[in-house]
């Protein structure tokens, strides 16, 4: 379960961010979610959970998720966009392919500006600490 070193690793970054900033005690840590990321947010949560009981100062901090939108760059023409976009268009299955490895995402997707499969995902992938406040 990959759930559970991401949630370790966000407690163990919100906790190093805490001591940077002289915080004794976290109210709420903000984790940004990449739309393109396969992560369960409950068994995140519960991951979480578990691992800040055992760090002073994030006992009870609160953590809240923000999906970050995936974006894609067209390398040919500039052209930058939303996946969002491209995805709703395509059929269910193509979509959960998409979800699953998204690095598939060439065969399906194309620039809506020139046509070309040649761009990169520049948002969306990841899990990120946007936020931690005391």
């Amino acid at each position: 379960m990959h759930e559970w070193a991401l949630a370790e690793a966000v407690v163990a970054k919100a906790a190093e961010v805490a001591r940077a900033r002289d915080l004794a005690r976290v109210v709420e840590v903000v984790v940004g979610l990449g739309e393109l990321q396969d992560v369960d947010r409950e068994a995140l949560a519960f991951g979480l959970a578990a691992a800040q009981r055992s760090v002073p100062g994030l006992e009870e901090a609160r953590f809240a998720f923000e999906v970050e939108q995936a974006r894609c760059s067209c390398r040919p023409c500039g052209h930058a966009w939303a996946l969002r976009e491209s995805l709703d268009a395509l059929p269910e299955e193509d979509r959960e392919s998409i979800h699953l490895l998204p690095e598939v995402v060439h065969l399906y997707v194309a620039c809506p500006s020139c046509g070309s499969p040649d761009f990169a995902i520049v948002g969306g992938r990841g899990v990120s600490l946007l936020a931690v406040d005391g």
